[in-house]
């Protein structure tokens, strides 16, 4: 029995992003720090970035600095929504994706990672990352 919360928006992806909202709104930014910086959405185990009162940050993906000004809010979305669009190989998960993924922990079983509103906070606080 799944909640109305775990099943996927249905979005349209236009070139290499996601061109509107998951939730019709823009996310809170604030929120969105919040969130890549929990250890419990992984974001900072894997990246590093403009974060100096965080301790052991990641250095398996690229650093977050300056993510707003290489890739625009469409661009990522889709990165968050679905990292392997652009590399198969990633390791990122598809943290808004249900389909054809392998070695899913139970409780994310038909889940995805993040719900629209958390990827909408966490692609409002990357595009304010400019260096």
């Amino acid at each position: 029995m799944h909640s109305k919360a775990d099943e996927l928006v249905p979005y349209t992806i236009v070139n290499d992003g996601i061109p509107a909202s998951l939730t019709g709104s823009p996310g809170d930014a604030a929120r969105g720090r919040a969130l890549v910086l929990a250890r419990t959405t992984t974001c900072i185990l894997c990246h590093s970035g403009p974060f100096p009162e965080t301790r052991f940050q990641g250095d398996l993906a690229p650093d977050l600095t300056g993510a707003g000004n290489r890739w625009s809010v469409s661009q990522l979305r889709l990165r968050l929504v679905d990292a392997s669009r652009f590399n198969p190989e990633t390791i990122m998960p598809s943290y808004y994706r249900t389909d054809g993924l392998v070695r899913v922990g139970r409780s994310f079983t038909g889940k995805p990672i993040l719900s629209a509103a958390e990827i909408e906070d966490i692609v409002a606080f990357l595009a304010t990352l400019r260096d």
